[in-house]
């Protein structure tokens, strides 16, 4: 039997008589502030990382897919991997030198180091 995703967006509903009933997710834009208006902050985080540390930048405010361009160029400067979700960006490893380096040089003059 195939997997069915239709499932999960009606978020419990079983039955509806209800003829206006609009199942699509309604979709926010979000329009990315410029670079030079974001306020970042980076930080190493080792919390539920089994002790293995990453650099966790935060702040971004914009679409997803604008964050998720900016991780992966900035992950292909460090030179290692990551993710970005839940308006994040984690690098792996401690690169918070070389994160502020290339934000900076981007444009993003608000951005700074955080956290001890």
């Amino acid at each position: 039997m195939a997997k069915n995703n239709q499932w999960k967006k009606l978020d419990g509903l079983v039955f509806s008589t209800n003829p206006d009933l609009n199942l699509e997710p309604e979709q926010e834009d979000i329009e990315t502030l410029p670079p030079a208006q974001q306020r970042l902050r980076i930080w190493l985080d080792r919390k539920q990382r089994k002790g293995k540390a990453v650099t966790l930048i935060t702040g971004f405010e914009g679409s997803e897919d604008d964050m998720k361009a900016l991780a992966k160029s900035l992950k292909t400067y460090c030179g290692v991997g990551g993710s970005a979700k839940d308006f994040e960006i984690i690098v792996q490893g401690d690169q918070r030198d070389k994160a502020l380096k290339y934000l900076l040089d981007k444009g993003y003059s608000q951005t700074k180091k955080s956290g001890g």
